[in-house]
């Protein structure tokens, strides 16, 4: 089956000659940027080389949580929801949010001291979540797996439509003045004595003043397209949507087994909650000792495999020109098969536990790379190397919720404004300067 059907943008067919800021890649961080800025009446094209959203922005589950954040991401996390609330308004279009709570069942006593280290934490920047007893668990979620250890709810957090977001926020923008190119990718920034001053795309070069890299999973090529290094893999979840189901839960739940969410129309999202795979690629070999600590935390959850994809990523490897068409517009959508292995029965495991689930119908299946970062927070920053290149990318799985709060602090310093949250975890740098990998853990003792 094809990816979700995502509300079509069709691009502008004039491409500007100059403007001051050109953000590339149109995914919900790209967008939340580009109204950022158009906002502020900052000149703006967004350059995606295929659709809006038509990757990642629109393939994950639709949650907008601070529960169980990473705490580094929370003020920026609680930010985001503001931006939430008045998505509607602000867009002049709906994306289905709504505040449904977020529910995560315990499965160990670990996992139990675990979130007690985080509550308190997130109680210190603004999060409140309340910890559930196996009791209380079992009447919020009967049907549920009982764990025998209860679990934790979150109740500001929400859910929205993905397959809506992106395109409205990429609308919003251009009412406000933004060129939104489609089909229109980016080989190459270029500058002049060190500082950008143009983009060139397939469809001619545009001057500015600064580029913000947004394209997630491949945000890394681009990077290494100016010689730096960013390392950054990804990851491939797989996703069910099922027909309307009606009583359904309208707290979306996690579990080790499965994860869902309510959809606007009736049905749920529905995922594998501990499956992820890791294809082998070449860039496996260039980052992966950054990325050891990160797989060891997960093994249970990710699983390697070796696959074509090595194969097809080999040429990137080798640079393009900026005068012929580049890997960008090779594969104008990253569109992976979903993964029998890991969908296979799982509706029908749902359907025992929760017999609500019994009579609905999977209506589709697809799959999404999530853009990875050895710590699993993204990068909100300027590149000191390249003065004037900016990027916001390795979300980590996290990007939909926070993107528009991502959105506003990168318009920030793009502008040089004071920062509506502190930015520094979120450095580029930190990769290259001798600075330890921090996993959530890490940030939690």
């Amino acid at each position: 089956m094809p990816g979700p059907k995502v509300v079509q943008v069709t691009g502008d067919t004039e491409v500007p000659a100059r403007v001051s800021v050109i953000i590339i890649g149109g995914g919900i961080i790209g967008t939340s940027v580009a109204l950022e800025l158009a906002d502020r009446g900052v000149s703006v094209a967004l350059c995606e080389k295929g659709g809006i959203g038509h990757e990642q922005s629109s393939r994950n589950w639709g949650w907008v949580r601070a529960g169980d954040r990473d705490p580094r991401e929370l003020p920026l996390m609680l930010r985001a929801l503001e931006h939430w609330d008045g998505m509607a308004e602000r867009t002049g279009r709906d994306v289905g949010f709504t505040r449904s709570g977020i529910a995560f069942a315990i499965h160990s006593a670990g996992e139990a001291e675990q979130l007690a280290r985080w509550r308190t934490q997130a109680t210190q920047i603004g999060v409140s979540s309340q910890m559930l007893s196996e009791h209380q668990f079992r009447a919020a979620f009967p049907d549920a797996p009982q764990t025998g250890f209860g679990g934790m709810v979150t109740p500001l957090d929400g859910r929205a439509e993905p397959q809506k977001a992106a395109p409205a926020i990429a609308e919003a923008a251009r009412a406000r003045g933004a060129a939104i190119l489609t089909e229109c990718a980016v080989r190459g920034v270029e500058t002049a004595g060190g500082t950008v001053s143009a983009v060139v795309t397939e469809r001619g070069t545009i001057a500015c003043e600064a580029a913000v890299i947004a394209g997630g999973a491949w945000s890394k090529l681009l990077i290494r397209d100016q010689g730096l290094y960013f390392p950054q893999l990804h990851v491939m979840n797989s996703v069910l949507r099922t027909t309307p189901v009606q009583g359904g839960p309208e707290t979306a739940l996690w579990t080790e087994d499965f994860a869902f969410r309510k959809r606007q129309d009736g049905g749920y999202t529905i995922a594998n909650g501990s499956a992820n795979i890791v294809d082998l690629v070449p860039d496996s070999l260039r980052y992966g000792l950054h990325f050891h600590r990160l797989l060891r935390a997960n093994w249970k959850s990710m699983h390697l495999r070796l696959s074509g994809q090595f194969l097809k990523e080999v040429p990137a490897g080798f640079g393009w020109s900026r005068d012929k068409p580049s890997p960008f517009e090779k594969t104008r959508v990253l569109d992976p098969q979903p993964s029998r292995r890991f969908t296979k029965g799982l509706m029908d495991q749902l359907s025992l536990q929760w017999p609500v689930f019994a009579k609905a119908e999977i209506a589709q299946s697809w799959a999404g790379y999530i853009d990875m970062t050895p710590d699993e927070i993204p990068v909100i920053a300027p590149i000191i190397a390249r003065p004037g290149l900016f990027l916001a990318s390795g979300f980590s799985g996290h990007g939909f919720g926070i993107g528009p709060g991502a959105g506003e602090l990168m318009a920030d310093l793009v502008m040089g404004r004071t920062p509506v949250v502190d930015p520094s975890a979120f450095r580029f740098e930190r990769f290259s300067d001798g600075s330890p990998v921090q996993l959530m853990t890490d940030v939690l003792h």
